[in-house]
């Protein structure tokens, strides 16, 4: 399972950009005076329905490799009829998708709280790295 996360995982480099490039001057303040996930929820809000398209497929191409969700969904669409679990997770690969978005959600928060405690010196460098991307 983490192997299928991990897989797609570097999707999210492109669209993260795209959205760096596409956000606006209200966007850019609401983040700079926002909370401390402001920029965080930005990305969240702008990214996860494409990257949830980009990786279902990826994440089920892996757990097709090891027949482990063909198993997994045949007993937990019963569990979800009982209400043993939520129907939301009765498809393992929409489950691992879901825990890949929150884990990579959980990467940038931390970055973005590094970056808020010490926005000078960590941001320079962040800074740099973004506008070195955008220019590629």
């Amino acid at each position: 399972m983490n192997r299928a996360a991990e897989a797609a995982v570097p999707e999210a480099k492109a669209l993260l950009l795209d959205a760096v490039k596409k956000m606006s001057v209200q966007d850019a303040k609401g983040i700079l005076t926002g909370g401390n996930d402001a920029a965080t929820q930005y990305f969240k809000r702008t990214t996860s329905g494409t990257l949830e398209q980009r990786f279902l497929p990826i994440v089920k191409k892996a757990m097709d490799r090891v027949k482990l969700a063909e198993a997994y969904n045949h007993y937990a669409e019963r569990g979800a009829k009982f209400g043993l679990l939520k129907a939301e997770d009765a498809k393992l690969e929409n489950y691992i998708t879901r825990k890949a978005m929150d884990g990579l959600f959980l990467v940038i928060a931390e970055e973005e709280a590094r970056i808020r405690k010490d926005p000078v010196g960590e941001a320079s460098d962040i800074i740099k790295k973004v506008f070195g991307a955008l220019g590629k």
